[in-house]
């Protein structure tokens, strides 16, 4: 007798269904190369490369090359559902979030994952984590990802420098990103 699976008849026959497409969450990567007898090995980034405040490695090739993987290993569409970096944001004096750091990472991200489409792979959307700053799961409210500033103890919501740069890159469907 097999094993059997818990859970309502039926259940692994409705997910066992061929995919629609593949969405992948990209924040980060690591560089690797050929090591001994050809393992991977990583190839760690030289001192004071560019880290997120939740210290995650800034390296935007991995939206080229994790798109163009999937879609070549998977033959599917491929979605990036998730991309974007913490930081530490807070209203100004001026009342305005300044964020240049997030309008570089996302620029940088964003050129990459268009020479992953130059290089074939059929990307079909990008979501930007996250439209406000928000509770994440396993931080709480110490990191902000959004394009929106919350404050938290009122609830005011304020738009960031990149929430408009990022407005711009929508309305110009990316031909803003060069300029």
């Amino acid at each position: 007798m097999g094993p059997t699976c818990p859970g309502p008849a039926g259940d692994l026959e409705t997910i066992r269904q061929p995919l629609d497409f593949f969405g992948c969450n990209i924040y980060s990567g690591e560089r690797v190369a050929a090591g001994a007898g050809g393992a991977a090995r990583r190839v760690p980034n030289p001192p004071g490369h560019p880290l997120t405040l939740f210290y995650w490695e800034v390296v935007p090739e991995a939206l080229r090359w994790g798109p163009r993987f999937f879609y070549e290993r998977y033959k599917l569409p491929v979605y990036v559902t998730e991309n974007g970096l913490s930081c530490m944001d807070w209203v100004a004096l001026d009342g305005k979030v300044h964020d240049p750091q997030r309008i570089d990472y996302t620029r940088r991200y964003l050129l990459a994952l268009r020479q992953a489409i130059a290089d074939g792979a059929d990307v079909r959307g990008y979501f930007h984590w996250s439209l406000m700053d928000n509770f994440e799961w396993a931080e709480g409210y110490k990191q902000r990802f959004g394009l929106v500033h919350v404050d938290y103890a009122t609830g005011r919501r304020t738009p960031k420098d990149s929430a408009r740069w990022y407005a711009g890159v929508i309305r110009s469907n990316g031909r803003s990103l060069c300029a």
